[in-house]
C-alpha cells in the first residue's frame, strides 16, 4: 500500500532499515536475463527497427525464479529492484552499442569490425549516459515528479509481484511458454523452411511473392505486432502496400529502377529506400521540434532545484562518482574512438559536449512521455557533422552513435532511478547495479552481434536493418549530396519529408479522436525499408492479439506483454542458434 514518506512524497514501499538490497543473486539474476534480452534485441533489432526493454522482463522473471527456488532469505522488493537495474542495463546495451543502427550502418558501407574493437567501443560509450543522467536526477525525479511511465510501471509491478504473487507466477509461465512454443516452431522452420514460408508461385500471388507479399510465418513478427498495437502495424502494412505493391511496381515500369526487384543498386528496392528514410528522419526530427516545450523546460531547470524538496532516499551517489566517471569515460571514448574509426579527438570531444545536451532532452522526453528519442537525436548529430565534417561518412555515423549511446543509457538509467524513489531504493546502489549490467550487456550482445554478422548479410533479405539503412543514407546523403540518389528520386524524397512532418504535426496536435486513425510515420517508412512480408507478419500479430482482447480483455491486457515477449524472445534465442547452424553449413532438410 502506498505510505507518505517523511519529506511529504507519496512511495509505493518504504523498506525496512535493514532489508537486504544489492546483493549478488540479484546482480546475478539481473545480468543473466538481461544479458539474454539483449542478445534477443540483436536478431529482433536488426529484423524489425525495434529493441524491447529489459526492466519488466527482469522484475517478472526474476521474482519468479526465486519464488520457485523459495531460498533461506526471503528475496525482497528492493532486490527486485536491483534485478531489474542491472536488467534493463544489460537489455539496453544492444541499442547503446550502435548494433542496431551506426555499426551496421558502418559495415553496409564496408568497414567490418573485429570484436575486441566492438568491446572496447561498446565499453567505452556505454557509461556516459548513466553519468549523464545522475545529476538530473534531482530535478527530474524528485522536484519535477516526472511521471517515467516504464519505471513507474516497473515498480508497481514489483509492488503488485510482493503483494500476491500469483499474477507474476503466471505471466511468468506465460513467458516461458510461448517462448518455448517459439523456439520449437523456429527449428522446426529451419529444417523445413516451407513452414514458415509456405511457397506461393502460381499466377497473381506469384507476382506478389516477387514483390514480397509472401506468407511469413513467424512467432518474432508476431509478438512484435503484439507490443507495437493496432495503429503501428497498420502503418506498416499500408507503408508497405503503397511502397512494395504501387511505388516499386510503378518506378521499375518507368525505367527508373531497371535491375532486380530487390537489388539496391539499380533495383526497386534501392529506389524505395530513399522516400521511406526521408520519411523516417522527417518524422523524429518534426516530433523533436514539436517538443520545444519539453527542450526549453530542460534548460530551465531551477539551479538546486525547490529547497523544500528534500531527498530522503538513502545513499545518495556522491557528484565526484559521476563527475569522476564522466572524465574516464569522455577519455576512453576518445581514444576508442582515435584508435577504432581514426577520428580525431576534437571531433569526439565535440560529439561527447553535444550528446550531454542531447542526453537531457531523450532524458525529459522519457520522463513526459516514455519514448526515448534516439533516433531523432542521431539525426541532429548528424545533420552537425555534416557541416563540421564534409564527407567524412564514419565521422559522421559514429559522433551520432555517442548521442545515441548516451540518449539510450541516461533514459534508461532514469527510468530505473525513479523505480527506485518509489520503492525507496538506494540511488547508489542501483548505479553500482546499472554499471554492472552495462559490462554484462557488452559481453552478451557484442558476440551475438559478430555470430550474425557472419552468418549472413545485416541489411539483406534476411536481416533487413531498417534503422542501420536509414542512418546509412543520411551519411551519404549528407558526404555526398542529391547526386546519391537514383534517377528521379528527388521528388520522392521531398515528398517523403513533407509527409513524415505531416503526420508527426497531426499526430501531435490532432483531437485524440483523430491520432488513433492517423498512421504512424515511422512505421510508414520502416514499411518502404524492410520487405513487405515482414509488416504484413505484425500486421497480423496485432490483428490476432486484438481479436483475442475483443473475445477476453482482461485475460489479453493481463497477459499480452508476457506473450509478445515470449513469442519474441523463443524465436530471437533459436535465431543464434540457427545462425549457429548456418555456419557450421548444416543445411534444411527441404
Amino acid at each position: 500500500m502506498a505510505q507518505e514518506d517523511p519529506a511529504g512524497d507519496e512511495r509505493l514501499y518504504v523498506p525496512d532499515p535493514d532489508e537486504s538490497q544489492l546483493t549478488f543473486r540479484a546482480i546475478l539474476a539481473g545480468c543473466l536475463i538481461g544479458g539474454v534480452v539483449s542478445a534477443m534485441n540483436i536478431y529482433f533489432g536488426l529484423r524489425t527497427g525495434w529493441s524491447i526493454g529489459g526492466s519488466l522482463i527482469a522484475a517478472i522473471l526474476g521474482y519468479s525464479t526465486f519464488a520457485a527456488l523459495r531460498p533461506k532469505n526471503a528475496y525482497t522488493p528492493l532486490e527486485a529492484n536491483i534485478t531489474q537495474t542491472a536488467g534493463s542495463a544489460a537489455g539496453s546495451m544492444t541499442s547503446a552499442a550502435g548494433l542496431l543502427a551506426a555499426i551496421p550502418a558502418l559495415g553496409m558501407l564496408g568497414t567490418k569490425l573485429s570484436w575486441i574493437e566492438l568491446v572496447l567501443w561498446a565499453l567505452a560509450v556505454a557509461y556516459l549516459g548513466v553519468f549523464f543522467a545522475v545529476p538530473l536526477r534531482r530535478q527530474m525525479v524528485l522536484v519535477e515528479k516526472l511521471r517515467f511511465p516504464t519505471g513507474t510501471a516497473t515498480a508497481e509491478t514489483i509492488m503488485a509481484m510482493f503483494s500476491g504473487g500469483g499474477d507474476a507466477i503466471e505471466k511468468s509461465r506465460t513467458l516461458v511458454r510461448w517462448a518455448i512454443v517459439a523456439a520449437v516452431f523456429t527449428i522446426a522452420a529451419y529444417f523445413v523452411p516451407q513452414l514458415g514460408m509456405p511457397p506461393i508461385e502460381a499466377g497473381f500471388l506469384g507476382v506478389a511473392a516477387a514483390w514480397g507479399f509472401k506468407l511469413l510465418i513467424s512467432p518474432l513478427m508476431g509478438g512484435a505486432g503484439i507490443l507495437i498495437g493496432m495503429r503501428v502495424a497498420a502503418s506498416l502494412a499500408l507503408g508497405a502496400v503503397v511502397s512494395w505493391a504501387l511505388l516499386g511496381p510503378y518506378v521499375q515500369h518507368q525505367g527508373w529502377a531497371p535491375g532486380g526487384i530487390m537489388s539496391y543498386e539499380d533495383g526497386a528496392r534501392g529506389w524505395i529506400l530513399w522516400p521511406g528514410v526521408a520519411i523516417m528522419v522527417s518524422d523524429a526530427l518534426t516530433r523533436l521540434v514539436l517538443s520545444w516545450r519539453t527542450i526549453l523546460n530542460t534548460f530551465k531547470m531551477s539551479r538546486g532545484g525547490d529547497p523544500d524538496v528534500k531527498d530522503t532516499a538513502p545513499d545518495t551517489i556522491p557528484n565526484s562518482w559521476w563527475i569522476g566517471g564522466l572524465v574516464i569515460s569522455t577519455a576512453l571514448t576518445t581514444i576508442a574512438a582515435k584508435v577504432v574509426f581514426d577520428i580525431p579527438p576534437h571531433f569526439t570531444l565535440i560529439a561527447v559536449a553535444l550528446s550531454s545536451v542531447l542526453a537531457m532532452i531523450a532524458v525529459r522526453s522519457t520522463g513526459e512521455t516514455d519514448i526515448n528519442p534516439i533516433g531523432g537525436m542521431g539525426k541532429v548529430t548528424q545533420l552537425v557533422y555534416g557541416g563540421l565534417a564534409p564527407g567524412a561518412m564514419t565521422t559522421n555515423l559514429m559522433a551520432a552513435a555517442i548521442t545515441g549511446a548516451g540518449a539510450s543509457q541516461a533514459g534508461d538509467m532514469m527510468q530505473d532511478l525513479k523505480t527506485g524513489h518509489l520503492l525507496g531504493a538506494s540511488p547508489r546502489g542501483q548505479f553500482k547495479a546499472q554499471l554492472i549490467g552495462i559490462a554484462a550487456g557488452v559481453f552478451f550482445c557484442v558476440p551475438i552481434y559478430k555470430l550474425f554478422d557472419t552468418a549472413y548479410e545485416i541489411g539483406g533479405e534476411e536481416i533487413p536493418a531498417p534503422a542501420a539503412h536509414a542512418w546509412k543514407a543520411m551519411a551519404v546523403l549528407l558526404s555526398k549530396g542529391f547526386d546519391a540518389l537514383p534517377p528521379h528520386a528527388t521528388a520522392a524524397v521531398i515528398a517523403g519529408v513533407v509527409f513524415g512532418a505531416v503526420m508527426a504535426v497531426l499526430g501531435t496536435w490532432a483531437p485524440a479522436g483523430v491520432k488513433k486513425f492517423l498512421p504512424s510515420g515511422l512505421a510508414f517508412g520502416i514499411a518502404f525499408i524492410v520487405p513487405a512480408y515482414y509488416s504484413i507478419a505484425m500486421f497480423v500479430g496485432a490483428l490476432i492479439f486484438a481479436a483475442y482482447k475483443q473475445s477476453n480483455a482482461s485475460r489479453a491486457e493481463k497477459l499480452g506483454f508476457s506473450i509478445a515477449s515470449g513469442l519474441i524472445a523463443g524465436e530471437g534465442l533459436m535465431g543464434i542458434v540457427t545462425a549457429v547452424l548456418t555456419l557450421l553449413g548444416i543445411d534444411p532438410l527441404f
